[in-house]
């Protein structure tokens, strides 16, 4: 009976270590309702209704994936900002969930390939998603994550570009081809599209981000920046690429009255 009641003892001990080590391990944040208004001009433009929506998502993100300060200190607005990035892309897919992603690294600054962030040494990345040892994390530099929401009109966004590259991943594949998001008959008709505004790009023809001519990848990011960041732009110079986003993301909730 004693060798039991121990093994029980050791058992149960060994579960509330577990446990303990996961609240340890756990994002402290406050939801600050004022700074997302502020800051996060896709949050000042929902309803109440949707705005509880999107305080209920960027909750539920900071408590499944863990954010952690690469040589910085992280703030309670790096938190909500990064989760704001999260669920922007996503809003209209309340049940998602970024499951190919564990962690995100916040440097304090842009970074080079071997991760540096301080010195001399061509430090030029933003952000980037996780491969090979680093698979399930996400790189992001702090200066970029403010950057990204300071100017909401530049048709640029770090967090939201990194996210859809998850997106874009959640299938198996980073290829500019988010099936998650894009039903079959939908598929040719895409690709004919980046090769379209590929084409536009490369002649200097188009107002899109020459980054996305880097691959089709790196398009459908860039374009989904444009997308969520000047939505009613796009509509007026890509009227078809903009359909087309819509029926992938659905449409961009915006007040009416509330």
């Amino acid at each position: 009976m004693i060798p039991f009641i121990l093994f029980a003892f050791i058992v149960l001990a060994s579960i509330y270590f577990f446990v303990r080590r996961k609240k340890i391990k756990a994002n402290v944040f406050t939801i600050d309702k004022s700074f997302l208004n502020r800051e996060v001009l896709f949050y000042k433009n929902l309803n109440e209704k949707q705005k509880a929506q999107f305080i209920r998502d960027i909750t539920d993100f900071l408590n499944g994936i863990k954010i952690t300060g690469i040589n910085t200190t992280l703030s309670n607005q790096d938190l909500l900002l990064v989760a704001s990035g999260a669920v922007i892309p996503v809003f209209n897919f309340p049940a998602w969930k970024y499951r190919n992603l564990k962690e995100v690294l916040l440097y304090a600054d842009t970074f080079n390939r071997d991760f540096e962030s301080e010195g001399n040494t061509d430090r030029n990345i933003l952000g980037m998603v996780g491969t090979g040892y680093l698979e399930g994390k996400m790189l992001l530099s702090q200066r970029a994550l403010h950057d990204s929401f300071l100017n909401q009109t530049d048709k640029h966004n770090t967090v939201i570009h990194e996210f859809v590259h998850l997106i874009d991943k959640a299938d198996g594949d980073t290829d500019g081809v988010p099936a998650v998001l894009l039903q079959q008959q939908y598929i040719i008709p895409w690709l004919e599209m980046i090769h379209t505004e590929m084409e536009k790009i490369k002649a200097g023809q188009s107002d899109i981000d020459p980054y996305a001519y880097t691959n089709k990848t790196e398009f459908f990011a860039v374009v989904a920046e444009y997308f969520f960041e000047r939505p009613d732009l796009l509509k007026v110079q890509h009227p078809q690429l903009f359909n087309m986003l819509q029926q992938m993301f659905g449409t961009i909730p915006k007040k009416t009255g509330n």
